[in-house]
């Protein structure tokens, strides 16, 4: 920042008070003091993260926030207050700050720049206190208002360049009556993981800081390797990175846990594929760059007060209840179906949830930046980023983890319309069954197979994709046959769909073999008048005859 024409350059000078001149007594704020020298700094500046990665959002920020000569003016018109740095936890939203900060400082362009760690409205105001203190040497409980009307001078008292960070804010009320305020001489600089419309106006705009792009985590991985003498081959930092979906505090512990442990990238990622390692026990003892969490533990704090808002109880199951599903887009649709209200209901223990509800809940959700919420895209109305995910399901109890499992699975099989005329529609549902089936295979085929991996492969098949349904099929019955045992009726029925999906890929005599087999096993275990035992006897008839004829498969019976 630069100062307007009408600044005075205090670098190097002594302020007493609002600045009042040598010697002048202080009569609002109650004391003449030492002179403090500028630029002078309140706070501490945290220091710069290992192998900081510039990227775009730090450009953003400066552009927001530049003010070369002149009053920055928003599209509104009125005067720039500053800018809202929101996004989840983790995604260095305060790092992104400490360059701004740290920049501005060292390059001269303020003459006070105040850091405050402002949790909640208590923290806000001790800091602006101890500015007034040590700035103008006010007494304790005048001192933080003070300060924040010395950012706004009258028009016969000289002005000097000023920058607040207000960091890690948690509520926006809790900065009512603290905001500094518009003003040319000086900006504002808010970290939130809140998108509430309350952090912006004509003077704020709000700053979404997004996860690091493919090659900024690849870049920071090598970089902090190589830091200590660690090389990794760049596919698999590039496969790591992946699985930690480009989060940068992820990516800094991961880096961390590599060096110190001595593992090489591959091995720590089978760590993290075991589903039966918590995530908070993929990270290092000691955590890097002064952090004061893990990841698994960085969305704590937003999930208890997104479970506070109205409508109160209800964010929480319904997180749980999306971290099941698949992260890239969930539809509207499954989340508002009859048996996630009923689930809903039971879990929050108040009267029945309702759409309305689920809708308002998911904004709740979005407004602590543990989903991204857009309803104008229904099939996908719903991202959760995939260690948010885990991070949740490690919560739960087994008996949690299997009932919103099974939840979810019905709710899928709901939202399944009979006749699939909207083909986004069925993908989005295909790929929110696999992530499903990725996290609770055991509990879906336990102690029955759930209608909903029946309804995965037919709904590839009816989308035209006839080699994909049969592959899937084939896989199913290995899995049944693993799960249940080569007799139980759902292996059985999954063997009839493979023959059936066989024969319309162009394989009529696998099928009719297929057929063959299945009608021996349900001969010998369900008897020769059962109704499945007739519909192979006759899928076996039909199958036989297309063989001969040389054409695909029909419609199969079970």
């Amino acid at each position: 920042m630069t100062g307007d024409r009408d600044h005075v350059d205090f670098r190097g000078s002594e302020i007493y008070g609002p600045v009042l001149g040598k010697g002048t007594q202080n009569n609002y704020y109650g004391t003449s003091r030492v002179p403090v020298t500028l630029p002078h700094l309140v706070g501490v500046i945290p220091p710069r993260a290992g192998c900081f990665q510039d990227r775009a959002e730090a450009a953003r920020l400066v552009a927001t926030l530049a003010a070369g000569g002149t009053t920055v003016v928003s599209s509104a018109g009125g005067v720039l207050a500053g800018g809202v740095l929101a996004g989840m936890g983790g995604v260095g939203k305060t790092q992104l700050a400490a360059d701004y900060a740290r920049s501005a400082w060292q390059a001269g362009e303020v003459d006070v720049l105040v850091w405050i760690t402002a949790g909640n409205a208590t923290e806000a105001a001790s800091g602006y206190a101890q500015a007034g203190m040590e700035i103008l040497g006010a007494e304790p409980e005048r001192a933080a208002q003070a300060f924040l009307a010395s950012l706004e001078p009258g028009p016969r008292e000289r002005s000097w360049r000023w920058l607040v960070v207000l960091d890690d804010v948690a509520d926006p009320a809790d900065l009512n009556g603290l905001w500094p305020p518009a003003s040319p001489h000086g900006r504002t600089l808010v970290t939130t993981r809140r998108k509430d419309a309350a952090l912006t106006n004509e003077g704020r705009r709000l700053i979404e800081v997004g996860l690091f792009t493919e090659a900024e985590a690849v870049d920071y991985l090598t970089a902090a390797l190589a830091a200590r003498d660690r090389t990794e081959p760049a596919g698999q930092l590039a496969a790591l990175a992946a699985e930690l979906g480009y989060l940068p505090l992820a990516l800094s512990q991961a880096a961390a846990y590599l060096i110190d442990t001595g593992v090489d990238c591959a091995d720590y990622r089978g760590v993290l594929a075991d589903r039966a390692t918590k995530l908070a026990d993929t990270g290092p003892d000691a955590l890097p760059d002064e952090q004061t969490h893990t990841a698994a533990a960085a969305w704590t704090v937003s999930i208890e007060r997104a479970n506070s808002l109205m409508p109160a109880g209800l964010a929480r199951p319904l997180l749980q209840l999306t971290a099941f599903l698949d992260p890239n887009g969930i539809p509207d649709t499954v989340l508002t179906s009859r048996p996630a209200l009923a689930h809903l209901t039971t879990a929050t223990g108040r009267g029945q949830v309702t759409p309305a509800e689920v809708r308002r809940a998911l904004r709740a959700l979005y407004r602590l930046s543990l989903i991204d919420h857009t309803p104008t895209t229904p099939h996908q109305a719903v991202r959760v980023h995939q260690l948010i995910q885990r991070a949740v399901r490690d919560t739960l109890t087994p008996d949690q983890h299997d009932q919103i499992a099974r939840t979810a699975a019905d709710a899928l099989l709901v939202a399944w319309p009979g006749i699939e005329n909207d083909t986004a529609l069925a993908q989005a549902l295909r790929a929110n069954s696999a992530a499903l089936t990725a996290h609770a295979e055991n509990t879906l085929l336990l102690p029955v197979a759930h209608d909903v991996l029946f309804r995965v492969g037919g709904s590839l098949g009816e989308a035209g994709q006839v080699t994909a349904a049969r592959d899937y099929f084939h896989h199913l019955t290995r899995t049944t046959i693993s799960r249940l045992g080569p007799d139980h009726p759902d292996t059985l029925s999954t063997r009839n769909s493979l023959g059936h999906w066989r024969g319309v890929a162009g394989d009529p005599e696998g099928a009719a073999a297929a057929y063959a087999d299945l009608l021996e096993d349900r001969l010998r275990v369900l008897g020769p008048d059962h109704p499945d035992t007739l519909a192979t006897r006759h899928n076996l008839d039909d199958g036989q005859r297309r063989a001969e004829e040389g054409g695909e498969g029909g419609e199969s019976v079970d």
